[in-house]
């Protein structure tokens, strides 16, 4: 349920401020409406430290249990030595990157003493280093003084020795690096010793973390703080502030501005695309809210509250995508194992995974399916369980399943056109939606027709005709009915086929849930489809089905989010009207994080 708000406005004395923002973050229950970007030197000034804290923490990383510190530190200084360590190590791996590059040169020529060199060229004889192809190298002149040094399949390298600095090779040169070799190799250990004693001092500093993290925090509230009181407005004498707060809260900010003599106006949100949304569902439904935190959605606080039937219908999609019970037992006992582990963890995600896996379970058991083998479908206990119509090793079941998947998708947006109606209940409009719904059942009879060549029933002309004309009249409803109807007209048509691709893309759960069991069949047949006739042959049969079901397993994950995500997110959404445009609900308080 997506909680109701009321728009606060609060005026003060300007010498009041700051105790009234003390007081407002104490009670938690505003959420300020901020201006885009506020600029105050104190803003700019935390933002900066804020910044550099949460540099130096990336950088030591976390404390290990035996590492935290046991004294109080001074937080600034150690953030300025872990950034100046920093600093350092950037310089030095800037510099030995140089270094090994020049380091590159002598590996492939060999330790060359430039002094050597030198003295060479004193005594007018110039080394000049080439690398060509073996064809070329065939057809230099005779008299060049060269002297091959390394052939590397086609290309070779080799030195020229001439009389004169002008008597150059037209090929390429690989010129020596102006350093000796032996000085080179100290500066690379030195540079490496450099670098590696700034990590052991790094790691070591790590024990302050959490003196950083609560820093940050401090920070953090300080900012937020600085942030909410560069947003007040008004006069010299007089300000305000405005926000959004539950309705429920109302009462205890009418007691606040009592208290403090505050000026104080609640009005209904006249612009609900700036009203924060704040969800508030009974427990057993929160499970939900893991995968809308992990996906990063939100609906807008004009919008609705899907989690119920975006939970019961991810549910079944989930349930037939992975579709095998044995990967469901995984799955349980996965779930079961890890939330005794992580004691600590938020429970909603374990418990939506102990629905999720349970789901799995059961449509596996009716189908049959149990790590993609027939044999195990046929056990005794097992088979008692199976729906012949959608058990998964017949292949006179596949146009049954691709029917229900059809069915499915129908009543799946059927439901988002009925709550878009709801929500337009006092409107005209609303009638449109049912329309829509009369349409969707036709366009089930169209798409049984076209993609599984079955009968369509007689009425179902009727049914479209019936839809089409109560979506042309309701749709777009107005004075000038004639006007109305042309303008639903316009788009009538590309929203019907859209539509229909709508209850078509369903068919997704049949393909993805049936490919996930011919890939298993397919690993069991890899693993002991001729028998098993050795201990190395067991051992490796072992091996196959251990990877190719936990790869198996890996891709049903992955397409859960790509296929039974998107039928909620995508083709649903559309249906309902759904944008997912919410802000969430961040209330000025002392536990802000």
């Amino acid at each position: 349920m997506i909680v109701k708000m009321k728009k606060v406005t609060l005026l003060t004395d300007v010498k009041y401020r700051r105790q009234v923002l003390l007081h407002l973050r104490e009670l938690g229950v505003l959420h300020p409406r901020l201006v885009d970007r506020p600029v105050s030197e104190d803003i700019q000034k935390t933002e900066a430290e804020l910044e550099k804290l949460e540099k130096a923490l990336l950088l030591i990383g976390p404390a290990a249990g035996e590492q935290k510190s046991k004294k109080s530190i001074d937080v600034e200084s150690v953030v300025d030595t872990i950034l100046d360590l920093a600093g350092k190590k950037d310089r030095f791996a800037r510099e030995l990157e140089k270094l090994e590059e020049m380091n590159g040169w002598f590996e492939r020529w060999g330790s060359v003493s430039l002094a050597s060199l030198q003295e060479l060229e004193n005594s007018e004889l110039y080394c000049r280093f080439f690398i060509t192809d073996k064809s070329e190298l065939e057809k230099l002149d005779s008299d060049a003084m060269i002297q091959v040094i390394r052939e590397e399949q086609n290309a070779v390298r080799f030195v020229q020795i001439a009389r004169s600095p002008d008597e150059l090779l037209n090929l390429k040169q690989d010129p020596m690096p102006e350093i000796e070799y032996d000085y080179l190799q100290s500066e690379l250990e030195r540079l490496r010793d450099e670098i590696r004693t700034i990590d052991q001092t790094l790691s070591q500093m790590s024990a302050a973390e959490s003196d950083l993290q609560v820093q940050r925090h401090k920070l953090k509230r300080t900012l937020e703080f600085n942030t909410v009181d560069a947003s007040m407005s008004g006069s010299e004498s007089i300000i305000y502030l405005q926000g959004y707060c539950p309705a429920e809260a109302v009462a205890d900010i009418e007691k606040l501005a009592k208290e403090e003599g505050l000026g104080l106006i609640f009005e209904d949100p006249d612009s609900p695309d700036q009203v924060p949304t704040l969800l508030r569902n009974p427990k057993w439904l929160r499970i939900i809210q893991p995968l809308f935190n992990f996906m990063g959605t939100l609906p807008g606080y004009a919008e609705q509250d899907i989690s119920f039937v975006f939970l019961a219908f991810f549910s079944i999609f989930y349930a037939m995508l992975v579709g095998d019970a044995g990967y469901g037992l995984i799955l349980l006992t996965g779930t079961f194992y890890f939330s005794r582990k992580k004691k600590t963890a938020p429970r909603e995600f374990f418990r939506l995974m102990y629905v999720l896996s349970f789901a799995t379970i059961l449509w596996g058991l009716f189908s049959g399916t149990w790590f993609g083998s027939e044999r195990l479908s046929q056990l005794p206990v097992l088979r008692w369980f199976i729906i012949e119509n959608i058990y998964s090793f017949s292949d006179l079941n596949q146009e049954t399943l691709m029917q229900l998947t059809f069915i499915i998708g129908a009543v799946h947006l059927s439901v988002g056109r009925l709550l878009a109606a709801i929500k337009r209940i006092n409107s005209p409009t609303a009638i449109a939606e049912i329309g829509w719904i009369v349409v969707l059942w036709a366009i089930y009879f169209v798409a049984n027709s076209l993609v599984l060549g079955k009968e369509m029933p007689a009425f179902t002309g009727t049914l479209f005709l019936i839809g089409v004309v109560l979506i042309a009249v309701f749709a777009n409803f107005q004075k000038n009915i004639f006007k109305g109807i042309l303008t639903s007209l316009a788009n009538l048509p590309l929203s019907i086929i859209n539509s229909f691709s709508d209850v078509v893309s369903y068919i997704r759960l049949f393909a993805v849930g049936m490919a996930t069991v011919i890939v298993a069949s397919s690993f069991n047949d890899m693993a002991v489809g001729a028998g098993i006739h050795s201990v190395l042959g067991g051992i490796i049969a072992i091996l196959v089905l251990f990877l190719g079901h936990a790869l198996n397993i890996t891709l049903a994950m992955m397409s859960v989010l790509v296929h039974g995500v998107r039928l909620n997110m995508l083709e649903f959404s559309n249906h309902i009207g759904m944008q997912w445009t919410g802000k969430k609900y961040d209330p000025f308080s002392n536990s802000h994080e």
